[in-house]
């Protein structure tokens, strides 16, 4: 009679092949949709039975929401702890967050089109849908704070943050899609653009509306 099997190597083979199942569910929903990738394709991706789905997940929903919750809590993350860095000013801030996101557009392209993925928002359960309001809400909360330095324009930081989310959202899908590289100008360039979004405007500099005026008045 063989040996039975220790515990800690069946627990470390069977994370494995969760592991595996998330990664395939991953790229199949962002490439093919979660409708079209059925548990079979899933299977199939990531190299076990399709029966196998169901020792570590309960529906293809459960797989669905792992793997979302999984990219919130990684951004969330990102988010806080650059916010931590308060020698930054706002600009500075959104700016590295912005740079992390899209430079794991280029690393893991599935991973960064599932952050900002929606299309798929009926199949979510709560604790996902928490996940990415505290993912968002750690974004507002940069953007508040730069506003109460005058350094975002007058309005709901809700409404600035969902500007700024959008053109980073669009910069990811760019480089996700390989149509932009990390070395191209268009990607500082459209990071800038999502902070100018939001910008206060300049001060106008004192005297400059006299001086302008001036020759006017005199005619």
């Amino acid at each position: 009679m063989s040996a039975p099997t220790p515990p800690t190597t069946t627990r470390r083979d069977g994370e494995g092949t969760r592991q595996k199942l998330l990664r395939a569910a991953l790229e199949l929903f962002t490439s093919e949709g979660f409708l079209a990738s059925t548990t079979p394709v899933i299977a199939q991706r990531a190299g076990v039975a399709e029966g196998t789905i169901y020792r570590h997940f309960s529906s293809k929903e459960h797989l669905l929401n792992e793997v979302y919750r999984g990219t919130q809590r990684w951004a969330t993350g990102v988010v806080k702890e650059v916010d931590g860095e308060r020698a930054l000013r706002a600009p500075e801030r959104l700016g590295r967050i912005a740079k992390r996101f899209v430079e794991t557009a280029d690393r893991d392209p599935a991973g960064a089109r599932m952050l900002f993925r929606r299309r798929d928002e009926t199949y979510l359960d709560p604790p996902s849908r928490d996940a990415a309001r505290e993912f968002r809400e750690s974004v507002q909360q940069v953007v508040a704070a730069g506003k109460a330095d005058g350094m975002v324009r007058a309005g709901p930081a809700e409404l600035w943050t969902s500007i700024w989310l959008a053109v980073v959202a669009f910069i990811i899908e760019r480089v996700a899609a390989r149509d932009w590289t990390l070395d191209q100008p268009q990607v500082a360039q459209a990071i800038d653009a999502a902070w100018g979004a939001i910008a206060a405007p300049p001060l106008p500099v004192q005297g400059s509306m006299s001086s302008a005026e001036g020759p006017a008045a005199a005619g």
